[in-house]
């Protein structure tokens, strides 16, 4: 996976009200996706185009129809390589003031 781009792709906000429409209902066509946004047709499909080179969205032909979905493996990759190792931390200072406070549980 290029994380480069992933972030490309995460960093346009109708890409990720894209990807919030298929999150709340997968499996959507260019049509369903289109509806109620003020963007043509044809700037939906570049989205999903820049969407789907990125690995965030997967398409399926179904029928005539070609079906959206939701990809969330490149952002759970994200996560854990970019997110994940800075919480470490704060979990762990947590947890030690916690037991600081709660103190040791001997009397």
């Amino acid at each position: 996976m290029d994380d480069d781009l992933v972030f490309k792709a995460l960093a346009d906000g109708s890409r990720r009200r894209l990807l919030d429409r298929l999150y709340a209902t997968n499996g959507q066509t260019l049509s369903e996706l289109c509806e109620g946004l003020a963007m043509t047709r044809q700037a939906v499909s570049k989205h999903l185009s820049t969407l789907e080179a990125a690995n965030l969205v997967v398409a399926r032909k179904q029928g005539r129809e070609r079906l959206h979905f939701l990809n969330p493996a490149p952002i759970h990759s994200i996560t854990e390589r970019w997110i994940n190792k800075f919480d470490e931390g704060r979990l762990a200072a947590l947890a030690d003031l916690k037991r600081a406070l709660e103190g040791d549980g001997k009397p």
